[in-house]
């Protein structure tokens, strides 16, 4: 094990485990959202964060990005990019709640019936992507710009070094992921907390039927968090991109995991706890991959997820959204 170069570089590390741990923050938020008013595991949303990558990367194309701009047009690519993927992971999330969901609310499926309808849900999003890179590859259809897997695609930004205090080199990709998910953070929290929308987001997540009588739309609550949580992870997705500059059709299923342990190491169902854990399960995958190999972070993830549930089993913060207060 590798102590000694852990330990020498403790704060650099631990930077940029913060700067992983970001994308699954922002990814968990659309856990603890959705399980916080329904109950409910939607394991498809880690498609959702996927067709965001894929959006990213498609807009950019269309714009005819083929090396990395400067720094004013990153700023626009960015910010287009941003707009384009929140628009179509929440807008695919917002499909999936009304297709595959809310049916079965209205006819008081039992919870087993939503699990196993989220899973299909995610194979279903997973090999259409599949085929359509596929078809596209292959040469038999011409007028889609994306591949079934992208990995020469221009980085958006040089990750270049902006600071260093103590030694400890702050770069573009790490201030960028850390300060994008601490933002969509707090401006999640302002609006869950200070919004007539948020409260009757959190009046549904404490009691439905008594919101109902109160004139609570629950539909349009239900709507409201399966957006907001599509939203986080189209971001999610552009710092994904930002960060790796690639994408695949099963880009989401491992990250999605490691973001529904965050949402549950953090708290699931609660905020906060969901930006705490997916920073703090960043950390540990930085931590354990300098200590033993990088193929081993994923089992250290887990293995803090199992010891921390033995001792919290709600996790560190362990506060339901119908609860939460700013």
């Amino acid at each position: 094990m590798n102590w000694d170069e852990l330990i020498g570089g403790i704060g650099q590390h631990t930077v940029e485990g913060l700067s992983k741990g970001a994308i699954f923050a922002l990814v968990a938020l659309g856990y603890t959202l959705v399980y916080g008013v329904l109950k409910l595991i939607n394991f498809a949303h880690s498609e959702v964060f996927m067709i965001g990558t894929v959006a990213v990367i498609g807009a950019w194309h269309f714009m005819g990005v083929t090396e990395t701009p400067s720094i004013g047009m990153a700023i626009v690519f960015l910010l287009v990019g941003a707009v384009v993927a929140a628009g179509a992971s929440g807008g695919v999330a917002v499909l999936v709640e009304r297709v595959a969901y809310r049916r079965l609310r209205r006819m008081n499926a039992p919870p087993l019936i939503f699990l196993i309808t989220a899973i299909g849900v995610s194979l279903t999003l997973m090999e259409f992507m599949a085929l359509w890179g596929a078809a596209w590859m292959t040469g038999k259809s011409t007028d889609i710009p994306l591949r079934m897997n992208i990995q020469d695609f221009p980085r958006m930004l040089e990750d270049t070094t902006i600071f260093t205090i103590g030694g400890v080199v702050f770069k573009t990709h790490t201030l960028l992921l850390i300060g994008a998910a601490l933002l969509m953070m707090f401006i999640l929290d302002v609006f869950i907390n200070k919004t007539r929308y948020g409260r009757g987001v959190r009046a549904v997540a404490q009691n439905a039927d008594t919101a109902a009588l109160m004139g609570v739309n629950q539909d349009r609550v239900i709507m409201l968090i399966f957006l907001l949580g599509g939203i986080m992870a189209g971001v999610a997705a552009l710092l994904w991109n930002v960060r790796y500059g690639y994408t695949k059709f099963d880009v989401g299923f491992v990250l999605g995991l490691k973001a529904f342990t965050a949402a549950v190491l953090g708290g699931i169902g609660n905020l906060r706890g969901a930006l705490l854990g997916g920073l703090l399960l960043g950390v540990v995958e930085v931590y354990a991959s300098v200590l033993f190999q990088s193929r081993w972070e994923d089992v250290a993830a887990f293995v803090v997820l199992v010891v921390v549930l033995m001792f919290r089993p709600t996790g560190l913060l362990g506060e339901s959204l119908g609860r939460a207060r700013a």
